[in-house]
């Protein structure tokens, strides 16, 4: 016999069981037994310790005609907050939202260009930001959305930005005593979109910002690879020898097809020093051009691309974040009938629903998770779709 298994099994039932709760819902003590095949007994001992613990809460009666009406339970959303951070090449955006990813309050200030001024200025982005003042657990995790590869919760590549020696995670924690979670931006975007938009086995989510990136969920989980490293869709090569990447190889996908190179490479073709989405939008719709040659580019190579998605992973769905895709949904039909491939095999090409938010709601799952001790989250919080 294992020593403290008895502890063990209630620890896992128990996380199960809260778990339930959460997805539910709404749920009674006799359901959530039938669900998880656990006694009457179990459960209503367990719950009673969360109740206790203040993190689920009865909320009222089923409406049932038969017998006693059942208690409801329901998650404890206001029992602590968490706090996502998209730590953007240009823009530091911050969201605060109970355990739910709901309340959210939000803030923006630019991105410093030091990076050992990084942490200062998060915390006083964090600081001067408004916080729920009636949670029993107060804040419980920071994420932090990191355009670039981490692995072992440390920036381990960030191809548009310097964060060498910024030691995010050891100075934000030892500021605040709470974990804190570094998560590459497009894992963050596609975990927020299974939570609470596409709730697939089998994801691909294409985040096009200052790069391109690949969130991947495989039979349910977050695929990350050997060092953290999968998923790197705009390092894959679209071009022999073509443009140079600062990731050190030629012709990477994000040197064609990112907004940062299609917004430059539109203003340097109309002879203009820069150019925003919104001025670009405007001449496309005047069907200028030069407008109209920088979608081209990108349905080009962005069907390129998720030809190959498809065959290396076989998602059922596949989400593109760009503003290219959200402003112009007829281009995501044009990008399909650009997929010829008999080997294809997948449900839908489909625009984020979250948009500017993926990524910010991504990262409070992963925090509202470390914190609950579950390993599943199915949330309904679209009300943050465009914010800024």
């Amino acid at each position: 016999m294992v020593t403290g298994s008895k502890e063990l099994i209630r620890d896992i039932n128990t996380h199960l069981i809260l778990e339930t709760i959460i997805n539910q819902a709404t749920i009674s003590r006799a359901s959530t037994a039938k669900h998880l095949g656990l006694t009457k007994a179990t459960v209503s001992a367990i719950v009673q310790d969360l109740i206790n613990r203040k993190l689920v809460i009865e909320i009222g009666s089923d409406d049932t005609s038969l017998g006693r009406k059942p208690i409801l339970l329901s998650l404890n959303k206001k029992a602590g907050y968490v706090i996502s951070i998209d730590l953007g090449v240009d823009i530091i955006s911050a969201l605060v939202s109970d355990l739910a990813g709901e309340d959210c309050s939000l803030k923006q200030i630019k991105t410093p260009k030091n990076a050992f001024s990084m942490v200062d200025e998060i915390i006083n982005l964090i600081e001067s930001m408004k916080f729920p003042m009636d949670s029993p657990y107060g804040l419980v995790g920071i994420t932090i959305g990191i355009h670039g590869v981490t692995n072992n919760n440390e920036v381990s590549f960030a191809p548009y930005y310097n964060l060498a020696g910024a030691n995010l995670a050891e100075g934000l924690n030892r500021h605040f005593g709470v974990p804190i979670y570094l998560e590459n931006e497009a894992n963050l975007s596609v975990i927020g979109e299974k939570t609470f938009q596409y709730d697939y086995a089998n994801i691909a989510n294409i985040s096009v910002h200052s790069g391109i990136g690949l969130g991947i969920i495989i039979n349910g989980q977050l695929f990350t690879g050997y060092s953290g490293r999968a998923g790197e869709f705009g390092h894959t090569i679209v071009e022999i020898d073509g443009r140079p990447c600062p990731c050190g190889n030629l012709g990477c996908l994000e040197q064609y097809v990112s907004e940062r190179v299609l917004l430059n490479e539109f203003a340097k073709l109309k002879g203009l020093e820069k150019v925003d989405f919104d001025t670009y939008c405007r001449m496309f719709e005047e069907n200028d051009p030069i407008a109209i040659q920088i979608m081209d580019q990108f349905i080009k190579y962005m069907s390129v691309g998720i030809n190959n998605i498809l065959n290396a992973y076989n998602p059922e769905i596949v989400i593109i974040n760009s503003s290219f895709t959200i402003h112009y949904p007829l281009v995501l039909q044009k990008i399909e009938d650009a997929l010829k491939s008999k080997m294809n095999s997948y449900i839908r090409i489909v625009p984020s629903v979250l948009r500017d938010t993926s990524i910010l709601l991504g990262g409070a799952c992963v925090a509202i998770k470390g914190f609950l001790g579950i390993n599943n989250l199915k949330l309904n919080n679209t009300k943050y779709q465009s914010p800024f």
